[in-house]
Protein backbone atom coordinates (compact mmCIF):
# COMPACT_ATOMS: atom_id res chain seq x y z
CA UNK A 1 0.00 0.00 0.00
CA UNK A 2 1.58 3.47 -0.87
CA UNK A 3 2.46 5.55 1.67
CA UNK A 4 0.52 8.51 2.15
CA UNK A 5 1.82 11.91 3.53
CA UNK A 6 0.64 13.66 7.01
CA UNK A 7 -1.13 16.41 5.15
CA UNK A 8 -3.25 13.78 3.25
CA UNK A 9 -4.05 11.65 6.44
CA UNK A 10 -5.37 14.53 8.00
CA UNK A 11 -7.06 15.44 5.03
CA UNK A 12 -8.84 12.45 5.21
CA UNK A 13 -9.48 12.19 8.60
CA UNK A 14 -11.19 15.50 8.38
CA UNK A 15 -13.35 14.55 5.57
CA UNK A 16 -14.45 11.69 7.47
CA UNK A 17 -15.19 14.06 10.76
CA UNK A 18 -17.35 16.28 8.41
CA UNK A 19 -19.87 13.42 6.58
CA UNK A 20 -20.01 12.52 10.47
CA UNK A 21 -21.18 15.72 11.50
CA UNK A 22 -23.59 16.16 8.74
CA UNK A 23 -25.07 13.02 9.52
CA UNK A 24 -25.31 13.44 13.31
CA UNK A 25 -26.53 17.09 12.95
CA UNK A 26 -29.05 15.89 11.07
CA UNK A 27 -30.40 12.61 12.23
CA UNK A 28 -28.47 12.25 15.69
CA UNK A 29 -26.23 9.09 17.04
CA UNK A 30 -28.93 6.53 16.95
CA UNK A 31 -30.26 7.03 13.69
CA UNK A 32 -26.66 7.31 11.87
CA UNK A 33 -25.33 4.14 10.93
CA UNK A 34 -21.06 3.86 10.09
CA UNK A 35 -22.64 3.38 6.59
CA UNK A 36 -24.65 6.60 6.76
CA UNK A 37 -20.79 8.13 7.30
CA UNK A 38 -19.32 6.52 4.59
CA UNK A 39 -21.55 7.60 1.69
CA UNK A 40 -21.60 10.43 2.88
CA UNK A 41 -17.37 10.66 3.04
CA UNK A 42 -16.96 9.72 -0.40
CA UNK A 43 -14.74 7.28 0.81
CA UNK A 44 -14.56 3.63 1.00
CA UNK A 45 -15.00 1.64 4.09
CA UNK A 46 -11.78 0.06 4.98
CA UNK A 47 -10.71 4.04 4.42
CA UNK A 48 -12.93 4.99 6.98
CA UNK A 49 -12.33 2.26 8.97
CA UNK A 50 -8.74 2.90 8.98
CA UNK A 51 -9.43 5.95 11.08
CA UNK A 52 -12.25 4.97 13.23
CA UNK A 53 -13.61 2.30 14.07
CA UNK A 54 -16.75 2.92 15.83
CA UNK A 55 -19.22 5.87 16.39
CA UNK A 56 -18.33 5.90 19.55
CA UNK A 57 -14.59 7.13 18.07
CA UNK A 58 -16.34 9.61 16.04
CA UNK A 59 -18.47 11.18 18.40
CA UNK A 60 -15.82 11.44 20.85
CA UNK A 61 -13.44 12.93 17.76
CA UNK A 62 -15.63 15.27 17.27
CA UNK A 63 -15.77 16.77 20.90
CA UNK A 64 -12.40 16.88 21.10
CA UNK A 65 -12.05 18.86 17.88
CA UNK A 66 -14.96 20.95 19.52
CA UNK A 67 -13.20 21.16 22.58
CA UNK A 68 -9.74 22.63 21.03
CA UNK A 69 -11.62 25.06 19.09
CA UNK A 70 -13.17 26.56 22.37
CA UNK A 71 -9.85 26.55 23.71
CA UNK A 72 -8.89 29.06 20.98
CA UNK A 73 -11.91 31.14 22.39
CA UNK A 74 -11.32 30.64 25.95
CA UNK A 75 -7.75 31.68 25.58
CA UNK A 76 -9.37 35.36 24.77
CA UNK A 77 -10.65 36.04 28.09
CA UNK A 78 -7.15 34.96 29.32
CA UNK A 79 -5.31 38.21 27.55
CA UNK A 80 -7.43 40.50 29.54
CA UNK A 81 -5.71 42.16 32.47
CA UNK A 82 -8.78 43.18 34.94
CA UNK A 83 -10.66 39.20 35.51
CA UNK A 84 -13.96 41.76 34.95
CA UNK A 85 -13.11 42.46 31.49
CA UNK A 86 -11.87 39.12 30.57
CA UNK A 87 -15.22 37.90 31.40
CA UNK A 88 -17.12 40.39 29.22
CA UNK A 89 -14.61 39.00 26.65
CA UNK A 90 -15.67 35.58 27.13
CA UNK A 91 -19.30 36.44 26.55
CA UNK A 92 -18.49 38.43 23.55
CA UNK A 93 -16.72 35.40 21.24
CA UNK A 94 -19.71 33.18 22.97
CA UNK A 95 -22.10 35.51 21.27
CA UNK A 96 -19.91 35.40 18.18
CA UNK A 97 -19.56 31.44 18.06
CA UNK A 98 -23.72 31.26 18.74
CA UNK A 99 -24.12 33.43 15.83
CA UNK A 100 -22.21 31.97 13.25
CA UNK A 101 -24.09 30.09 11.00
CA UNK A 102 -21.63 27.97 10.16
CA UNK A 103 -21.46 26.49 13.64
CA UNK A 104 -25.05 25.25 13.39
CA UNK A 105 -23.96 21.72 13.02
CA UNK A 106 -21.56 21.57 15.68
CA UNK A 107 -24.25 22.70 17.93
CA UNK A 108 -26.61 20.79 17.12
CA UNK A 109 -24.11 17.86 17.50
CA UNK A 110 -22.96 19.07 21.01
CA UNK A 111 -26.48 18.90 21.99
CA UNK A 112 -26.73 15.05 20.69
CA UNK A 113 -23.55 14.83 22.45
CA UNK A 114 -25.16 15.88 25.99
CA UNK A 115 -27.63 13.25 25.39
CA UNK A 116 -25.18 10.27 24.64
CA UNK A 117 -23.81 11.00 27.98
CA UNK A 118 -26.71 10.20 29.92
CA UNK A 119 -26.09 6.39 28.68
CA UNK A 120 -22.23 5.97 27.50
CA UNK A 121 -19.67 6.69 29.87
CA UNK A 122 -16.88 7.39 27.40
CA UNK A 123 -18.91 10.00 25.96
CA UNK A 124 -19.87 11.23 29.61
CA UNK A 125 -15.97 11.45 29.92
CA UNK A 126 -15.13 13.26 26.79
CA UNK A 127 -18.22 16.25 27.18
CA UNK A 128 -17.44 16.72 31.30
CA UNK A 129 -13.77 17.53 29.95
CA UNK A 130 -14.70 20.00 27.65
CA UNK A 131 -17.16 21.81 30.12
CA UNK A 132 -14.22 21.63 32.86
CA UNK A 133 -11.66 23.26 30.92
CA UNK A 134 -13.68 26.93 30.52
CA UNK A 135 -15.07 26.33 34.08
CA UNK A 136 -11.59 26.05 35.59
CA UNK A 137 -11.19 29.07 33.30
CA UNK A 138 -13.96 31.60 34.67
CA UNK A 139 -13.62 29.96 38.06
CA UNK A 140 -9.96 31.11 37.85
CA UNK A 141 -10.28 34.82 36.53
CA UNK A 142 -13.17 35.05 39.38
CA UNK A 143 -11.13 33.79 42.54
CA UNK A 144 -8.48 36.43 40.56
CA UNK A 145 -10.67 39.34 40.86
CA UNK A 146 -11.52 38.17 44.86
CA UNK A 147 -7.43 38.27 45.70
CA UNK A 148 -7.59 41.69 43.53
CA UNK A 149 -11.08 43.12 45.63
CA UNK A 150 -12.93 43.57 42.61
CA UNK A 151 -15.33 40.59 42.55
CA UNK A 152 -17.42 39.81 45.38
CA UNK A 153 -15.62 37.02 48.25
CA UNK A 154 -19.34 35.75 49.41
CA UNK A 155 -19.79 34.00 46.32
CA UNK A 156 -18.06 30.72 45.54
CA UNK A 157 -15.98 31.24 42.37
CA UNK A 158 -16.68 27.50 41.53
CA UNK A 159 -20.26 28.28 41.61
CA UNK A 160 -20.33 31.68 39.69
CA UNK A 161 -18.25 29.60 37.01
CA UNK A 162 -21.46 26.95 37.02
CA UNK A 163 -24.23 29.30 36.26
CA UNK A 164 -22.54 31.04 33.40
CA UNK A 165 -21.89 27.86 31.75
CA UNK A 166 -25.12 26.60 32.39
CA UNK A 167 -26.59 30.09 30.90
CA UNK A 168 -24.65 29.63 27.95
CA UNK A 169 -25.65 25.85 27.50
CA UNK A 170 -29.16 27.03 27.75
CA UNK A 171 -28.67 29.51 24.66
CA UNK A 172 -27.30 26.74 22.86
CA UNK A 173 -30.38 24.54 23.32
CA UNK A 174 -32.78 27.70 22.92
CA UNK A 175 -31.10 28.65 19.73
CA UNK A 176 -31.23 24.80 17.66
CA UNK A 177 -35.13 24.41 19.44
CA UNK A 178 -35.53 27.45 16.52
CA UNK A 179 -36.59 29.92 18.88
CA UNK A 180 -36.28 33.75 18.17
CA UNK A 181 -32.87 34.49 20.09
CA UNK A 182 -32.10 37.30 20.14
CA UNK A 183 -28.58 36.72 21.03
CA UNK A 184 -27.57 40.94 21.56
CA UNK A 185 -30.07 41.18 24.20
CA UNK A 186 -29.37 37.65 25.75
CA UNK A 187 -25.47 39.12 26.38
CA UNK A 188 -26.33 42.25 27.50
CA UNK A 189 -28.46 40.59 30.30
CA UNK A 190 -25.53 37.91 30.96
CA UNK A 191 -22.81 41.38 30.86
CA UNK A 192 -25.37 42.72 33.64
CA UNK A 193 -25.04 39.91 35.56
CA UNK A 194 -21.57 40.34 35.58
CA UNK A 195 -21.51 43.55 36.71
CA UNK A 196 -23.19 42.72 39.37
CA UNK A 197 -20.14 40.60 40.70
CA UNK A 198 -18.11 44.01 41.40
CA UNK A 199 -17.29 44.63 44.83
CA UNK A 200 -19.48 47.92 45.72
CA UNK A 201 -17.45 51.12 45.92
CA UNK A 202 -16.96 52.50 49.20
CA UNK A 203 -19.37 54.99 49.59
CA UNK A 204 -17.09 58.12 50.83
CA UNK A 205 -18.53 61.33 52.04
CA UNK A 206 -16.94 64.55 52.74
CA UNK A 207 -17.58 65.83 56.66
CA UNK A 208 -17.79 69.35 57.02
CA UNK A 209 -16.18 70.89 60.15
CA UNK A 210 -18.62 72.95 61.87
Amino acid sequence: MPKISDKKREGRRQQILEAALACFAENGFHQTGMADIVKRSGLSHGAVYLYFQSKDDLIEALADDRHRREAVLNSVAQGSGDPIEGLHALVRVYAQWLTDPGGEARRRVGIHGWAEALRNRRIRSSVVEGIDMPRALIAALVERGQHDGLIKRELRAEAIARVLIATFQGFVLQQCWGEDLDVDACMAAVDSVIDGLRMPKPDVKRRTRT
